[in-house]
């Protein structure tokens, strides 16, 4: 079974995706961008990073134009771009043992615009142009012979799982959208540069990477670095990643942004990823899986050190959470879950996918952090999306510095620092009196539960009345289970959080929810 990911007329995400040794993905979206500008100085062809930052600015006094789609969507189906092979021995700086290599994507079936790929050695700029003989099978316009083949991204290959073969990395493709993984993980959820009205839900507007400036990295190096040129109706910017592949590979972002208007409902650090299904929302989808998810929940850490989880929900409607805390320490959407018999799927193995963990080093200023949970009826859309948004809107004519850490590992990097929710199920009360509905809440630490060292469970509602709160030894996972019922009387919602007192002398994580009636 194949699988898509891209975007819908109304914002919404899904994907295209095959399962090899490693997860090729395609990942799409709209690009858009405007005319190319010089990075060099007339006559010169050095690089200089600082010229893409005055590039973005210069960019953002002028007015925004989306170029034409250099193929027509029309003429292609998804087999024509499942045909098409880049012919890897072409791949820049190609070499045995394998370091860092460039793989190009062609443009096609859902990317339809070509965008600008430049290759960075010994200081200077090199155009990229990949040619017929890159991709045999492209079908090339009549007559054509000598015309390059337009591009719509590119995968950075390298030795990640064994020493003697060059794996993926890393992917840019579609608007502003890449995915990494670590050691071992499939491809799942993706990061963004920037997300502009994702919580509004009225369609969504899509910056584009333009532009880019890959640069080689020094023999044994083991970072390398990508510039890109970001644009949009909005917003003009500079980017700059530097990628350490690893057991958890590591990618740290650091931009520009030049707004042309005042944006209110701009998300940064955006991270979109897709939940199905799960032991918290079994009644709207069926599936002879137990999950369907790239990610099973927000973790956050406040800058006080409380450490959050939110499980993820696949809602009947639109819905968006805002977490309070300036400068937390940071968030992510965890795929937690590590266990085949979790999901239950020989092909999409979703215990592999990773997760995205933002270390929010410099951001602008106060704001807080935003959930919105798209309903979905299939898998094959992304329908989450997290990201960190400023008290303040950016403002037309300023500059923005941004800068931060993404993780592409197994779980936040903090889990560990005191017990963790390890499952969270929902389902009807039985043999009480009214509408109750019953939560239960398992926790583990690293060291086994000390039965002399019950923790006390505090459960808050906004709405309605909470009953029955039990806490109990659970030999099965060496921890505690947390039960207690809801009764919302005559609410539609209700905001459910859950503390315990310290645990083997470790304080857990608190547990959030939105309860929603109906569901």
């Amino acid at each position: 079974m194949n699988r898509a990911r891209g975007i819908s007329g109304d914002g919404v995400i899904w994907k295209i995706c095959r399962t090899s040794a490693v997860f090729a993905t395609i990942f799409a979206a709209s690009a858009a961008g405007s005319e190319p500008i010089s990075l060099a100085e007339p006559g010169g062809e050095a690089f200089d990073a600082g010229a893409i930052k005055s590039m973005a600015q210069r960019l953002s006094l002028s007015a925004y134009e989306a170029p034409a789609a250099t193929v027509t969507r029309r003429d292609w189906s998804y087999d024509d771009q499942r045909k098409l092979r880049f012919q890897v021995d072409r791949a820049p700086w190609r070499k045995k043992p394998p370091r860092f290599e460039v793989h190009p994507l062609p443009a096609g079936w859902l990317f339809t615009r070509d965008i600008e790929i430049n290759l960075v050695e010994n200081g200077k700029v090199r155009p990229y142009r990949a040619m017929p003989a890159d991709f045999p099978t492209y079908p090339l316009a009549d007559g054509a012979t000598t015309s390059h083949v337009p591009l719509s991204g590119f995968r950075i290959n390298g030795p990640l799982n064994v020493a003697d073969i060059a794996d993926e990395i890393i992917v840019f493709q579609g608007a502003s959208y890449f995915r990494a993984i670590g050691k071992r993980h499939l491809y799942g959820l993706s990061a963004r540069g920037l997300a502009i009205g994702t919580q509004l839900g009225l369609g969504e507007e899509f910056p584009s990477f333009t532009r880019f400036w890959i640069v080689k990295p020094e023999p044994g190096a083991d970072t390398i670095l990508v510039h890109a040129l970001l644009d949009s109706k909005s917003t003009a910017g500079a980017f700059t990643f530097a990628i350490k592949p690893g057991d958890q590979t590591t990618v740290d972002v650091s931009a520009y942004l030049y707004p042309r208007v005042d944006i209110a409902h701009v998300g940064l650090a955006p991270l979109t990823s897709m939940h199905l299904l799960s032991p918290t929302n079994t009644v709207r989808v069926k599936d002879y899986r137990p999950r369907v998810h790239d990610s099973d929940g927000l973790a956050i850490t406040n800058g006080n050190g409380e450490r959050l989880w939110r499980p993820l929900n696949n809602p009947k409607q639109f819905q968006v959470s805002a977490f309070a805390g300036d400068h937390p320490r940071g968030f992510g959407l965890v795929q937690r879950h590590r266990v085949f018999a979790d999901y239950d799927d020989l092909e999409a193995r979703y215990e592999r996918r990773p997760t995205a963990w933002v270390d929010t080093l410099q951001m602008t200023g106060p704001g807080h952090i935003v959930l919105v949970e798209i309903p979905s009826e299939e898998e094959v859309n992304d329908n989450i999306v997290a990201f960190w948004q400023p008290e303040k809107p950016l403002k037309s004519g300023g500059e923005y510095a941004i800068r931060y850490r993404l993780y592409w590992t197994d779980d936040a990097p903090l889990r560990d620092s005191g017990p963790w929710v390890v499952q969270s199920r929902v389902g009807r009360a039985y043999h009480v009196e009214g509408n109750g509905h019953r939560f239960v809440i398992d926790y583990r630490d690293r060291a086994p539960f000390s039965q002399a060292d019950l923790p006390d469970a505090k459960v808050s509602a906004s709405n309605g009345r909470v009953e029955q709160i039990t806490v109990q030894p659970n030999d099965e996972t060496k921890g505690v289970r947390v039960s207690f019922v809801l009764f919302p009387d005559n609410a539609k919602s209700s905001e459910l959080r859950l503390t315990l007192s310290p645990w083997n002398g470790r304080l857990p994580e608190t547990w959030l929810w939105r309860w929603l009636d109906g569901e």
